[in-house]
């Protein structure tokens, strides 16, 4: 990246991760790592240091914590005061950091000359007294959160083997400006910003693969049309055809698009390029047929039909044609989201008069909810490693987003804007500023 002048690996002599796994990205029952992240040091002592270097430690801590992987040991605990100290193996002693429960221990410091940056990081295995990891980089001082988030996302990689949330983005649609307009904002909800300002209803964002688009529904013309609103070149290409036009989702690894669309009179879902010429047609059934979403290869599509007489998720192969379906537990099951990474679907079931998010194995129906009794939950969205769920949510009055690991733990408010928040969708990768 741009940004970044260096970044380089140094002074690991511990095994891949896949060697040393601390964590079962789908254990439901997963038990959260107990970790230390003391203010990191200034290493030439200089007042500007001591400021991106507790900046950069908090920054840290907050970023790894949102993950629901850790449980971040309280600075007050310490044993150890690593601003006396220097922040390598030799000058550490880890039964200070096992004796107040720390598992991981990440030390860091903070070189800075003019505008220059440089901070190096180390995570530690305190009972094995062993380096996992070591990176240095080098940036501009108002690179240092940028920087932080490289590091937690080696962090999750060695850890998980997979690499995070911290370069995503999610889209959303909020009433902040008086109509619903579609906005983004980072993975932890900062840096919210509005991207469409169309003055009408904008709704149903959805990503493109590479990050770089998004896809909605817009009323502004008085029906409801298909907009691609490239966000990187600031320019909209409209999918419009008589009826009409919604519920976009992309293919995964593709240019393409599905969506429902009704020009032959029914409402079935259809395959179009971005330029907005039909493909294919996917479903052709009497029903009602909306909100495409597809397993991560693309190779088969959950849908939602009313084919049975009431709103249900199907799933249809795409190679063979054949279609099943997949809840059968409620009257009123819609907004599927499979899993990036496996065979799961969350959706939003309604059971009782309340609204909630389940999560439905599609090889066998084990089902699972994640949500009770905090008012209506909808429009679930996987993080692009499916370690996290944001949803909407009327819990606290007011439709807003909130945030949950993917076994329903965790459920906490993304970010507080003004008006209502609904429609979360959440990219691949994230966007520069």
């Amino acid at each position: 990246m741009a940004w970044m002048a260096a970044a380089v690996f140094f002074l690991s002599a511990s095994p891949s991760y896949a060697d040393y796994d601390y964590i079962n990205i789908s254990d439901p029952f997963l038990n959260k790592i107990p970790i230390a992240v003391p203010v990191f040091k200034g290493m030439a002592g200089l007042p500007e240091e001591k400021v991106v270097a507790r900046e950069s430690s908090d920054f840290m801590s907050a970023s790894l914590e949102f993950t629901g992987y850790f449980k971040m040991i309280d600075r007050a605990a310490f044993l150890e005061d690593l601003q006396q100290k220097g922040i390598d193996a030799p000058d550490l002693n880890f039964k200070n950091w096992t004796d107040i429960g720390a598992e991981l221990l990440i030390t860091g410091g903070v070189f800075i000359k003019g505008d220059d940056l440089v901070m190096e990081f180390r995570l530690f295995d305190t009972y094995k007294a062993e380096l996992l990891l070591g990176k240095r980089y080098a940036g501009k001082i108002k690179d240092q959160e940028k920087i932080v988030l490289r590091f937690c996302s080696e962090i999750i990689y060695r850890l998980t083997g997979r690499r995070g949330v911290f370069d995503s983005s999610i889209a959303f649609v909020s009433t902040t400006s008086g109509n619903k307009e579609i906005f983004i904002c980072d993975f932890n909800g900062r840096n919210p910003r509005q991207i469409t300002r169309t003055r009408a209803l904008a709704l149903s964002p959805a990503w493109s693969p590479d990050g770089s688009s998004i896809a909605y529904t817009s009323y502004k013309s008085g029906r409801p049309t298909i907009v691609i609103r490239n966000l990187t070149k600031d320019r909209e290409e409209v999918i419009s055809h008589k009826g009409v036009n919604i519920t976009p989702r992309w293919v995964p690894g593709t240019n393409l698009i599905a969506a429902t669309l009704s020009f032959e009179g029914d409402e079935d879902i259809y395959l179009l390029t971005c330029s907005g010429r039909i493909e294919k047609r996917l479903t052709n059934s009497w029903g009602i047929d909306v909100s495409p979403s597809f397993s991560s290869d693309g190779k088969r599509m959950a849908f939602v039909s009313k084919r049975s007489g009431t709103p249900q998720i199907y799933v249809k192969d795409l190679e063979t044609g054949d279609v099943k379906r997949l809840t059968y537990d409620g009257n009123y099951n819609t907004e599927p989201a499979w899993s990036p990474v496996g065979d799961e679907i969350a959706y939003s079931g309604m059971k009782g008069g309340g609204i909630d998010i389940y999560v439905i194995r599609v090889f066998d129906g084990r089902l699972m909810q994640l949500t009770q009794n905090t008012g209506n939950n909808e429009s679930p969205a996987w993080a692009p490693d499916g370690s996290l769920i944001a949803f909407s949510s009327t819990r606290t009055g007011k439709s807003r987003i909130f945030v949950m690991t993917a076994s329903g733990t965790d459920q906490r408010p993304l970010l507080e804007l003004s008006g209502e928040q609904s429609a979360p969708a959440w990219s691949t990768q994230g966007l520069e500023n």
